[in-house]
């Protein structure tokens, strides 16, 4: 396969305006007057903490994702850091995860003061690879693991049955990250039901978005719901009394009131998701592009539409001089970047998965207010740049 930029097209002419990978702005102009109102109604309301907003976001969202506890926090790394810590993880004990991730779900890990083992993806869902975690769990290296941290990632779920048996069988927790999956099932159950904890951030470009950061933890785990609500403000059972040390990770009110606009569309809007990934596969079917898949068991949300090619460089390129950004996530694995190449410990049977597709990944443009001649254009300008 080989890439040319001589198409015969005319670099931005078509497209008036440059394409984003996402459109926070988008978002926000597609749901206008809610937000309006429901920010207004905030401000005018005088309460901005911890008030009637985020009570009401918490039950929502909790009865959205089909639990009975939700827990409004600052953002997505400090729910997962939250939920470690709500379960007692910390300093000597490892946590499995995978490296190809955001390193937000590696900075948790060690902000609880545990240790990351890094295991490797299956290349087909990129997902964590149930026979590594296995691997890792019968050698030293995951010495003293007490917990897993499955990656729902580009909106595709883990598979938290697998998940789950090896969780019982070992003893340990499963905090699910599902930064990337809101409403995304495995075996029609929504993911983030599935462990101890389910863990989502609401940055702008997620499904669901928030207008700044936040974050939130699920679970059908009274106990540990307790124990995060404690933690997440100082450690208080009463106010100003600390009976532990906590965090200020705070869900503030005007982004939960946004985000209980968001959420009312969410179906909807990963409704028309799944409708840019088809058509994109549809168009993209005849190239060499590996086109990602879906197993049998997940409700994929395409939070991500994201295609390998040993030419992926060069494709970047084409597409950036036809005014369509686009996006690798992630370029360098957590495990080779220098933050965490001292400290996080890479599993059992290395991760040349992981270190091939952080060469090959590519995400297109996929937002649900791309329109079907947009989604045309983009495939347009790779088939016809693919020779």
């Amino acid at each position: 396969m080989s890439l040319s930029v001589g198409t015969g097209i005319r670099p931005g002419a078509e497209i008036a305006q440059v394409l984003l990978p996402a459109n926070p702005h988008a978002s926000y102009l597609a749901h206008k007057d809610e937000i309006d109102h429901a920010v207004k109604t905030v401000l005018e309301g005088g309460w901005y903490i911890l008030g009637h907003e985020v009570a009401g976001f918490e039950t929502e969202f909790a009865a959205y994702i089909g639990v009975a506890e939700g827990i409004g926090v600052g953002n997505g790394t400090d729910a997962l850091q939250l939920a470690l810590r709500s379960c007692g993880i910390g300093e000597g004990d490892a946590v499995i995860t995978v490296s190809h991730t955001a390193v937000a779900t590696v900075c948790a890990i060690e902000l609880s003061g545990a240790t990351p083992v890094l295991v490797d993806i299956n290349p087909a869902t990129f997902t964590i690879d149930l026979n590594r975690v296995e691997d890792a769990l019968r050698t030293g290296v995951a010495s003293h693991v007490r917990a897993i941290v499955p990656v729902h990632l580009y909106g595709h779920p883990a598979d938290m049955s697998g998940i789950m048996e090896i969780a019982g069988r070992h003893n340990l927790y499963v905090i699910e990250d599902c930064a990337q999956a809101h409403g995304a099932t495995w075996e029609q159950k929504k993911v983030g039901s599935f462990g101890h904890f389910g863990a989502f951030s609401f940055y702008p470009t997620k499904n669901v978005g928030a207008l700044g950061d936040g974050g939130a933890l699920v679970t059908n785990h009274a106990d540990l719901a307790k124990k995060a609500r404690e933690l997440r403000q100082y450690g208080w059972k009463d106010r100003y009394i600390s009976d532990a040390h906590g965090m200020n990770t705070r869900l503030d009110e005007l982004q939960a009131a946004i985000l209980r606009v968001k959420l009312r569309y969410l179906d909807q809007e990963n409704g028309r998701r799944k409708q840019i990934a088809g058509l994109y596969s549809r168009l993209l079917s005849g190239t060499e592009l590996r086109l990602p898949g879906e197993s049998a068991c997940a409700g994929h949300v395409h939070h991500q539409y994201v295609v390998r090619s040993q030419k992926r460089d060069a494709l970047k390129v084409l597409l950036k001089d036809h005014s369509v950004e686009t996006a690798i996530l992630y370029p360098i694995p957590v495990h080779l970047q220098h933050g965490y190449i001292d400290t996080a410990k890479v599993g059992a049977g290395g991760l040349s998965e992981t270190e091939k597709v952080c060469r090959e990944i590519l995400s297109l443009p996929i937002y649900p207010e791309l329109t079907d001649e947009q989604i045309s254009r983009v495939s347009e300008i790779i088939v016809e740049g693919i020779q």
